[in-house]
């Protein structure tokens, strides 16, 4: 009889989790062919499936920030409080509905009076932000994805220490899942040196699962609230030429101007949910004077309540643009509203250009990728494929007037899954810039064609498909 009673007991309990797991599914997933896939895993997989729910499909960062009880700091200012946009350069007239649409997915305006200076690879990006932080005077954020031992990390974390030792306030956040990607975690040294450190999102819930998903892939350093870095290098002698790294490629800015404010108001929302620490005053809110001629804006972007935006931007670009698009990116595996937008930004006649890496860093990402770039082939899209050294570089540039540069890949982990951050800018001279970048990978690269996707074995086509399936988690 006590059997009976735990058997009955159980299947009750297994009953009524799936029960309820499968209606906060039918309740929260947007994506239907997700719902379904839960669903229908939650049923045929007792409690195996409502666990795997509960890791890798509830956003739970909104859930822990509602029980925080954080203040907003990303809350929209009143119609009535909000700055008159700023004139477009003229090339750029054609963009309004796209600043229009910014305005509406995006909770910071557009801003006149910045100067974005490239800093491609990391012998130009590293000794540049060393170089800021040794200048301090009051203040240092710095958040990455990956923080690598290495001579990358170690000139960093000494200037960084240098900074902390003459009185500066030093704060610096690291992705838990992403420290972990070299030996010893750094932000161990860094507490060692003073430095104050905090992991973003190590634990979830109750403190013994862990996110696999939802993590901090923004690259932030801001200095004193005036100077700020980002872009898409993360910490790590991959990015260093030879003999001392790899040589792989990569994209950072170093920005000023009122837009730093922004890329400073991302890191202190983070920094805010992570340590509970609010960052405000002067000493990291100065006022800011105009620096230059560049119209820019941060864009947020992850699964709360700036989900999807950067998506967004990129679906209006495609559908504004008059003359041509080049996009520069190591993942590109977009979802059927990204691939329909190029199709149809080709067939009214724009030129879109996609450079990839020959070879890629994670070969999952990359046969998944393969497995459907017949879907823009076929309309006439252009794909690149750069030969090695790797190409970690993320841009956008359009029209010769508008480009996007952050942390953002092509793929639904970047778009979906994790917080990234990127800026958005009008000016010709900085477009033509980037521009030049592209081209130079172009003009390196070697074109693919539909036959040659199409002239893949069985055995190729078969795995490359295979890893596809994988595609909204990759």
């Amino acid at each position: 009889m006590l059997h009976d009673a735990w058997t009955a007991a159980a299947a009750a309990f297994t009953i009524a989790l799936s029960a309820v797991t499968s209606a906060h599914v039918v309740l929260h997933k947007r994506d239907v062919r997700a719902a379904l896939g839960w669903v229908a895993l939650v049923w045929l997989a007792p409690i195996v499936g409502a666990v795997g729910y509960l890791v890798l499909g509830v956003n739970r960062i909104r859930r822990r920030a509602q029980a925080l009880r954080l203040p907003d700091y990303r809350a929209r200012l009143p119609e009535a409080l909000r700055p008159p946009p700023p004139d477009l350069p003229p090339a750029a007239e054609h963009l309004r509905s796209l600043v229009a649409l910014a305005d509406g997915v995006v909770r910071r305006p557009l801003v006149a009076g910045n100067a974005v200076t490239l800093l491609p690879g990391g012998a130009a990006a590293y000794p540049a932000m060393c170089a800021a932080v040794d200048a301090a005077e009051r203040s240092v954020t710095f958040s990455t994805f990956i923080f690598d031992p290495g001579r990358a990390a170690d000139r960093l974390v000494d200037a960084l220490a240098r900074a902390h030792a003459r009185g500066v306030t030093v704060r610096v956040l690291i992705d838990a899942v992403g420290v972990r990607y070299g030996w010893p975690p750094m932000h161990r040294r860094l507490r060692r040196a003073g430095v104050t450190t905090e992991l973003f999102l190590p634990r979830l819930g109750p403190g013994w699962l862990p996110f696999l998903n939802l993590r901090n892939h923004r690259k932030v350093l801001v200095v004193d609230g005036r100077v700020g870095f980002t872009g898409g290098m993360n910490v790590r002698d991959h990015f260093l030429p030879p003999p001392e790294g790899r040589g792989h490629g990569d994209l950072h800015a170093r920005v000023e101007g009122p837009v730093v404010a922004h890329l400073q108001a991302a890191f202190a929302e983070d920094w805010l949910f992570s340590a509970g620490e609010p960052l405000e005053g002067d000493a990291f809110f100065p006022p800011l004077r105009a620096a230059g001629p560049v119209l820019a804006r941060g864009v947020t972007d992850g699964p709360d309540e700036d989900f999807e935006a950067v998506r967004w931007l990129l679906l209006g670009a495609l559908a504004t643009a008059r003359e041509r698009v080049r996009i520069v990116t190591p993942y590109f595996v977009p979802d059927a509203g990204l691939v329909s937008a190029i199709d149809v930004a080709v067939m009214r006649g724009i030129e879109v250009d996609v450079v990839l890496p020959e070879r890629g860093n994670l070969p999952l990402v990359q046969w998944a990728q393969t497995a459907q770039l017949w879907q823009v082939l076929e309309r006439g899209c252009r794909i690149w494929l750069s030969p090695p050294p790797f190409d970690h570089t993320k841009l956008v540039v359009m029209d010769g007037v508008w480009t996007l540069l952050g942390s953002a890949n092509w793929d639904p982990r970047s778009l979906r899954l994790n917080f990234e951050l990127q800026v958005e800018c009008y000016d010709p001279d900085l477009a033509a810039r980037v521009e030049a970048l592209a081209v130079e990978r172009i003009g390196r690269a070697h074109r693919v064609t539909l036959a040659d996707v199409d002239g893949r074995s069985l055995a190729v086509k078969l795995r490359d498909g295979v890893a596809r399936l994988l595609s909204p988690y990759l």
